[in-house]
């Protein structure tokens, strides 16, 4: 099974690996990677794999889509490199970075949400430039923005700390709000879940079960512009916002 270092560390982009096997044509299995699949409403990484290490003289191959099945698979145009090949990853920092922003952003915008207006998150996707949040509401007006908008910047000067670590999920229902962690939308299968803690380890303004990549602090993800809002079909809600 491949090794997810993007799980523990969201700031590497850069690391050596081996092939393991090569699914299609294109489609690459490594023994590690810090490249993040699609899911949770976060994008897939991109970036490049080399055949000669650090120097990128060699073969280098186009990461241009990851999806996590059985495995992960690193979909990169052109004939793949053989098993047993060692390779040297580049993740696009850029858009790792916007998107660990906009994740972040998101679930302080969900926290935001269920304080302000008992509001449950039931979906959410983002992107580089911008992103949305649907939660079961009937109807936000202007002044309700202005508000969320508000709450979402004083959280982002008051530079709270992120943090994530795993935890047994018959601990984490025994023990943790399951309003906020929302471990009822995981698989029955996922034993294991990943905690997001946002705050004070002792008293955290968020805690969620979530396998994503964010921002070290509420700092890093940078002044919010709530967009707008759009009606979702009978009392949910869709909110819109992006960063600088």
């Amino acid at each position: 099974m491949t090794d997810a270092r993007y799980l523990d560390d969201a700031e590497t982009h850069e690391f050596e690996a081996t092939v393991e096997t090569v699914r299609g044509s294109d489609r690459v299995v490594l023994d590690r990677t810090y490249f993040y699949p699609t899911g949770g409403g976060q994008p897939n990484d991109t970036g490049t794999l080399s055949r000669d290490g650090e120097s990128g003289d060699g073969e280098t191959w186009d990461v241009t889509d990851v999806r996590k099945r059985d495995r992960i698979e690193h979909v990169v145009a052109g004939d793949a490199p053989e098993p047993g090949t060692a390779v040297f990853g580049r993740v696009d920092a850029a858009r790792r970075r916007a998107h660990s922003r906009y994740h972040t952003a998101q679930h302080l915008l969900s926290a935001v949400l269920l304080d302000e207006f008992d509001a449950e998150t039931t979906g959410n996707q983002l992107y580089a430039d911008h992103a949305h949040l649907d939660c079961a509401y009937d109807r936000f007006d202007d002044d309700d923005l202005r508000t969320i908008e508000t709450r979402l910047n004083d959280l982002v000067a008051s530079d709270l700390p992120v943090r994530w670590y795993s935890l047994d999920r018959e601990e984490a229902e025994a023990t943790l709000d399951p309003e906020r962690t929302r471990l009822h939308l995981l698989p029955d299968s996922i034993r294991e879940v990943r905690i997001v803690e946002i705050g004070d380890a002792d008293d955290p303004f968020d805690r969620t079960a979530c396998a994503g990549t964010h921002a070290a602090s509420t700092g890093d993800v940078g002044p919010v512009s709530v967009t707008g809002r759009t009606t979702q079909g009978s009392a949910h809600e869709r909110v819109n916002f992006v960063l600088e």
